[in-house]
Protein backbone atom coordinates (compact mmCIF):
# COMPACT_ATOMS: atom_id res chain seq x y z
CA UNK A 1 0.00 0.00 0.00
CA UNK A 2 1.36 3.52 -0.67
CA UNK A 3 1.47 6.25 1.50
CA UNK A 4 0.41 9.60 0.68
CA UNK A 5 2.76 12.25 1.76
CA UNK A 6 2.53 15.91 1.57
CA UNK A 7 4.49 17.85 -1.56
CA UNK A 8 8.15 19.40 -0.03
CA UNK A 9 6.57 22.77 -0.81
CA UNK A 10 2.95 22.22 0.88
CA UNK A 11 5.14 20.88 4.04
CA UNK A 12 7.62 24.00 3.88
CA UNK A 13 4.66 26.36 3.92
CA UNK A 14 3.37 24.72 6.66
CA UNK A 15 6.67 24.90 8.71
CA UNK A 16 7.15 28.34 7.91
CA UNK A 17 3.27 29.59 8.65
CA UNK A 18 3.59 27.15 12.36
CA UNK A 19 4.81 30.40 14.39
CA UNK A 20 2.90 33.00 12.97
CA UNK A 21 -0.02 30.36 13.80
CA UNK A 22 0.77 30.54 17.32
CA UNK A 23 1.38 33.92 17.60
CA UNK A 24 -2.05 34.81 18.69
CA UNK A 25 -1.75 36.32 22.63
CA UNK A 26 -3.07 35.46 25.46
CA UNK A 27 -5.26 38.42 25.79
CA UNK A 28 -6.35 38.10 21.82
CA UNK A 29 -8.08 34.85 23.24
CA UNK A 30 -9.69 36.38 26.12
CA UNK A 31 -10.93 39.16 23.90
CA UNK A 32 -12.60 36.20 21.29
CA UNK A 33 -13.96 34.53 24.92
CA UNK A 34 -15.47 38.11 25.72
CA UNK A 35 -16.87 38.95 22.31
CA UNK A 36 -18.63 35.07 21.83
CA UNK A 37 -20.28 35.85 25.48
CA UNK A 38 -21.25 39.72 24.72
CA UNK A 39 -24.36 38.49 23.29
CA UNK A 40 -25.29 37.14 25.62
CA UNK A 41 -24.25 39.64 28.66
CA UNK A 42 -25.92 38.79 31.65
CA UNK A 43 -25.58 42.50 32.56
CA UNK A 44 -28.90 43.15 30.55
CA UNK A 45 -30.72 41.60 33.62
CA UNK A 46 -29.12 43.86 36.31
CA UNK A 47 -30.11 46.92 33.56
CA UNK A 48 -33.49 46.10 34.00
CA UNK A 49 -33.89 45.61 37.73
CA UNK A 50 -32.02 48.64 37.93
CA UNK A 51 -34.24 50.87 35.62
CA UNK A 52 -37.40 49.06 37.36
CA UNK A 53 -35.61 50.51 40.73
CA UNK A 54 -34.82 54.00 39.36
CA UNK A 55 -39.11 54.49 38.52
CA UNK A 56 -40.16 52.25 41.78
CA UNK A 57 -41.61 54.06 44.77
CA UNK A 58 -39.94 52.54 47.26
CA UNK A 59 -38.61 52.98 50.59
CA UNK A 60 -40.17 54.88 54.09
CA UNK A 61 -41.19 58.25 51.61
CA UNK A 62 -42.62 55.99 49.08
CA UNK A 63 -40.55 57.88 46.55
CA UNK A 64 -38.95 56.93 43.29
CA UNK A 65 -35.44 58.13 42.36
CA UNK A 66 -36.76 60.05 39.05
CA UNK A 67 -35.52 62.89 40.85
CA UNK A 68 -32.11 62.02 41.80
CA UNK A 69 -29.60 64.68 40.26
CA UNK A 70 -26.84 62.95 39.10
CA UNK A 71 -24.84 65.94 37.73
CA UNK A 72 -27.21 67.22 34.90
CA UNK A 73 -30.17 68.11 36.87
CA UNK A 74 -33.25 66.19 38.63
CA UNK A 75 -33.50 63.14 36.72
CA UNK A 76 -31.06 63.43 33.82
CA UNK A 77 -29.55 60.14 33.23
CA UNK A 78 -28.02 60.30 29.90
CA UNK A 79 -24.21 61.09 30.00
CA UNK A 80 -23.99 61.22 33.55
CA UNK A 81 -21.93 58.35 34.10
CA UNK A 82 -18.98 59.94 32.03
CA UNK A 83 -18.91 62.80 34.39
CA UNK A 84 -18.83 61.40 37.68
CA UNK A 85 -17.39 61.31 39.90
CA UNK A 86 -17.76 65.61 40.67
CA UNK A 87 -18.59 67.44 43.33
CA UNK A 88 -21.93 68.35 44.67
CA UNK A 89 -22.99 71.33 45.87
CA UNK A 90 -25.91 69.86 47.82
CA UNK A 91 -23.76 67.57 50.22
CA UNK A 92 -20.68 69.84 49.19
CA UNK A 93 -18.94 66.11 48.32
CA UNK A 94 -16.72 64.72 45.55
CA UNK A 95 -19.28 61.76 44.94
CA UNK A 96 -19.15 58.99 42.57
CA UNK A 97 -22.32 56.91 40.90
CA UNK A 98 -22.65 54.80 43.87
CA UNK A 99 -21.78 57.32 46.37
CA UNK A 100 -24.17 60.03 44.66
CA UNK A 101 -27.38 56.93 44.96
CA UNK A 102 -26.78 56.31 48.16
CA UNK A 103 -27.56 60.36 49.04
CA UNK A 104 -30.57 60.06 46.62
CA UNK A 105 -32.26 56.97 48.59
CA UNK A 106 -31.54 58.47 51.53
CA UNK A 107 -33.05 62.08 51.10
CA UNK A 108 -35.88 61.00 48.42
CA UNK A 109 -36.51 57.96 49.44
CA UNK A 110 -35.93 57.53 52.92
CA UNK A 111 -33.56 54.93 53.26
CA UNK A 112 -30.31 55.12 55.67
CA UNK A 113 -27.31 55.33 53.17
CA UNK A 114 -24.72 55.15 56.51
CA UNK A 115 -26.68 51.36 56.76
CA UNK A 116 -26.78 50.54 53.46
CA UNK A 117 -23.28 51.17 52.98
CA UNK A 118 -22.56 48.96 55.86
CA UNK A 119 -24.04 45.98 54.16
CA UNK A 120 -22.55 43.68 52.50
CA UNK A 121 -21.59 43.58 48.55
CA UNK A 122 -24.45 41.68 46.64
CA UNK A 123 -27.18 41.92 49.83
CA UNK A 124 -30.38 43.68 50.26
CA UNK A 125 -30.32 47.20 49.05
CA UNK A 126 -26.63 47.10 48.17
CA UNK A 127 -27.32 44.41 45.63
CA UNK A 128 -30.12 47.59 44.21
CA UNK A 129 -27.57 49.95 43.95
CA UNK A 130 -25.75 47.31 41.83
CA UNK A 131 -28.25 47.36 39.51
CA UNK A 132 -29.49 50.95 39.23
CA UNK A 133 -25.85 51.48 38.93
CA UNK A 134 -25.56 49.11 36.07
CA UNK A 135 -28.57 50.90 34.04
CA UNK A 136 -27.02 54.36 34.45
CA UNK A 137 -23.99 53.20 32.99
CA UNK A 138 -25.46 51.79 30.15
CA UNK A 139 -27.49 54.79 29.01
CA UNK A 140 -23.88 56.86 28.67
CA UNK A 141 -22.98 53.33 26.77
CA UNK A 142 -20.57 54.51 23.77
CA UNK A 143 -20.42 58.12 25.12
CA UNK A 144 -16.41 59.49 26.00
CA UNK A 145 -15.60 60.52 29.64
CA UNK A 146 -15.14 63.91 30.48
CA UNK A 147 -15.04 64.14 33.90
CA UNK A 148 -14.95 68.02 35.31
CA UNK A 149 -11.71 69.26 37.16
CA UNK A 150 -13.23 72.76 37.43
CA UNK A 151 -13.82 72.73 41.63
CA UNK A 152 -11.26 73.24 43.94
CA UNK A 153 -12.27 69.62 45.45
CA UNK A 154 -12.31 68.13 42.11
CA UNK A 155 -8.88 69.02 42.16
CA UNK A 156 -7.81 68.11 45.02
CA UNK A 157 -9.25 64.30 44.63
CA UNK A 158 -7.26 63.76 41.15
CA UNK A 159 -4.12 64.84 43.56
CA UNK A 160 -5.29 62.54 46.49
CA UNK A 161 -6.25 59.83 43.83
CA UNK A 162 -2.75 60.02 42.28
CA UNK A 163 -1.25 59.52 45.43
CA UNK A 164 -3.45 56.49 46.85
CA UNK A 165 -2.95 54.77 43.47
CA UNK A 166 0.80 55.04 43.71
CA UNK A 167 0.85 54.26 48.00
CA UNK A 168 2.33 51.00 48.83
CA UNK A 169 1.36 49.19 51.78
CA UNK A 170 0.22 45.68 52.89
CA UNK A 171 2.28 42.53 53.91
CA UNK A 172 3.73 42.67 50.40
CA UNK A 173 4.57 46.36 49.77
CA UNK A 174 1.87 46.49 46.87
CA UNK A 175 0.41 49.47 45.71
CA UNK A 176 -2.06 50.54 42.48
CA UNK A 177 0.72 51.23 40.39
CA UNK A 178 2.30 47.12 41.09
CA UNK A 179 0.25 46.26 38.38
CA UNK A 180 -1.39 49.02 36.59
CA UNK A 181 1.88 51.96 36.50
CA UNK A 182 3.36 50.92 32.95
CA UNK A 183 3.00 48.85 30.07
CA UNK A 184 3.64 45.47 29.01
CA UNK A 185 2.53 43.73 32.67
CA UNK A 186 0.28 40.38 32.74
CA UNK A 187 -1.16 38.70 35.61
CA UNK A 188 -1.61 35.12 34.88
CA UNK A 189 -3.46 35.54 31.22
CA UNK A 190 -4.32 38.44 31.59
CA UNK A 191 -2.90 42.06 30.36
CA UNK A 192 -2.55 44.28 32.86
CA UNK A 193 -3.54 48.11 31.32
CA UNK A 194 -1.35 51.15 32.24
CA UNK A 195 -3.75 53.33 34.16
CA UNK A 196 -1.54 55.96 34.97
CA UNK A 197 -2.76 57.44 31.30
CA UNK A 198 -5.93 57.13 28.41
CA UNK A 199 -5.52 53.21 28.38
CA UNK A 200 -8.20 53.92 25.26
CA UNK A 201 -11.88 53.31 24.63
CA UNK A 202 -13.49 50.53 27.16
CA UNK A 203 -10.56 49.96 29.27
CA UNK A 204 -10.10 49.82 33.06
CA UNK A 205 -12.08 52.81 34.25
CA UNK A 206 -14.44 52.40 31.23
CA UNK A 207 -15.49 49.13 31.51
CA UNK A 208 -17.13 48.99 34.90
CA UNK A 209 -19.90 48.30 36.09
CA UNK A 210 -19.36 44.92 34.59
CA UNK A 211 -20.44 41.61 35.19
CA UNK A 212 -17.51 38.57 36.24
CA UNK A 213 -18.41 35.31 34.47
CA UNK A 214 -15.70 33.71 37.20
CA UNK A 215 -18.31 34.32 39.91
CA UNK A 216 -21.12 35.08 38.14
CA UNK A 217 -21.45 38.55 39.76
CA UNK A 218 -22.05 42.03 39.04
CA UNK A 219 -19.60 44.64 40.10
CA UNK A 220 -19.07 48.34 40.41
CA UNK A 221 -16.26 50.20 40.50
CA UNK A 222 -16.49 50.02 44.44
CA UNK A 223 -16.25 46.48 44.28
CA UNK A 224 -13.32 46.85 41.77
CA UNK A 225 -11.68 49.02 43.82
CA UNK A 226 -12.68 46.85 47.19
CA UNK A 227 -11.11 43.72 45.23
CA UNK A 228 -8.04 45.55 44.42
CA UNK A 229 -7.23 46.31 48.15
CA UNK A 230 -7.80 42.80 48.23
CA UNK A 231 -4.96 41.24 46.92
CA UNK A 232 -2.96 44.12 48.19
CA UNK A 233 -3.34 42.58 51.37
CA UNK A 234 -5.04 45.97 52.47
CA UNK A 235 -7.85 46.49 54.81
CA UNK A 236 -11.12 47.12 52.96
CA UNK A 237 -11.58 50.81 52.55
CA UNK A 238 -15.20 52.04 53.26
CA UNK A 239 -18.36 51.34 50.45
CA UNK A 240 -17.97 55.48 49.47
CA UNK A 241 -15.07 56.24 51.15
CA UNK A 242 -13.16 59.62 50.02
CA UNK A 243 -10.08 57.45 49.45
CA UNK A 244 -11.95 54.99 46.78
CA UNK A 245 -13.60 57.97 45.44
CA UNK A 246 -10.22 59.78 44.92
CA UNK A 247 -9.21 57.12 43.09
CA UNK A 248 -12.20 57.09 40.96
CA UNK A 249 -11.48 60.37 40.03
CA UNK A 250 -7.81 59.91 39.23
CA UNK A 251 -8.98 57.16 36.99
CA UNK A 252 -12.05 58.90 35.29
CA UNK A 253 -10.05 61.88 34.39
CA UNK A 254 -6.97 59.79 32.89
CA UNK A 255 -9.82 58.21 30.94
CA UNK A 256 -10.68 61.75 29.43
CA UNK A 257 -11.65 61.51 25.62
CA UNK A 258 -12.05 57.18 26.11
CA UNK A 259 -15.55 55.65 24.96
CA UNK A 260 -17.36 53.74 27.71
CA UNK A 261 -18.28 50.20 27.21
CA UNK A 262 -20.04 49.93 30.62
CA UNK A 263 -21.71 47.29 31.47
CA UNK A 264 -19.06 45.22 30.03
CA UNK A 265 -18.47 41.13 30.67
CA UNK A 266 -14.93 40.42 32.53
CA UNK A 267 -13.37 36.44 33.30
Amino acid sequence: MKRSHLPLWAAALMLACAPALAQKTASQGIDEYRAMLQDGNPSELFEAKGEGLWKQKRGPKNASLEKCDLGKGPGVVKGAFVELPRFFADTGRVQDLESRLLTCMETLQGFSAAEIAKTGFGKGEQSNVTALATWIAAESKDMRFNLPQSHSQEKVFYEVGKRLFFQRGGPHDFSCASCHGEDGKRIRLQDLPNLTRNPGDGIGFAAWPAYRVSNGQMWGMQQRLNDCYRQQRFPYPGFGSDATIALGVYLGVNSKGSASIAPAIKR
